[in-house]
């Protein structure tokens, strides 16, 4: 990998789907707890830096009550931003990217679960609106490890860079 610099004030570490429900999903490669793990640390990391953290978590359109362990995993700080999202990725129908743009942020890391739905989407979708992106390899993971394996090798190294946490948290710095 080539050497990482961001500029911390542009930069937001949007965590998808970090859900209790999802945690506790069978996940690939890695365990969701691990992933929660490494996603409070490098949202620690990331406010310290003074970067925006993103925590995003998914609803069920159109029904009285969201099922059990829907709520946030992590707890979000103040100055933490919380999207509410409908739709697989974190930019359709919700407003992300104008509060993204709001706080002049031009760089996503992205980690969360699950690699090949969520986060994929939400990649694609960053990609689209212009952002530069990084993708937070183990602090990610997938409903099927082959999947996840797909998304790190075929799809993420075409929109951006991969880095594993220490990296991006060196590239904070």
């Amino acid at each position: 990998m080539t050497s990482l610099k961001l500029d911390p004030r542009r930069t937001a570490l949007v965590l998808i789907d970090l859900m209790p429900r999802i945690v506790a999903l069978d996940t690939a490669p890695q365990k969701g707890e691990e992933v929660l793990a490494r996603c409070a640390a490098l949202a620690k990391a990331t406010r310290s830096a003074g970067g925006l953290v993103v925590n995003v978590r998914v609803e069920r359109p159109g029904v009285d009550h969201q099922p059990e362990g829907s709520g946030f995993a992590l707890d979000p700080e103040a100055g933490d931003l919380e999207i509410v999202k409908n739709t697989l990725g974190a930019f359709g129908r919700s407003p992300l990217d104008a509060e993204l743009q709001r706080r002049d942020i031009n760089t996503l890391a992205l980690a969360g679960i699950a690699t090949n739905f969520g986060v994929e989407s939400t990649a694609r979708a960053a990609d689209d609106l212009g952002y530069e992106t990084v993708y937070l390899t183990d602090a990610m993971t997938g409903l099927d490890e082959e999947a996840h394996n797909f998304a790190l090798s075929q799809i993420f190294p075409r929109l951006g860079t991969l880095c594993t946490g220490t990296e991006y948290v060196a590239a904070l710095s």
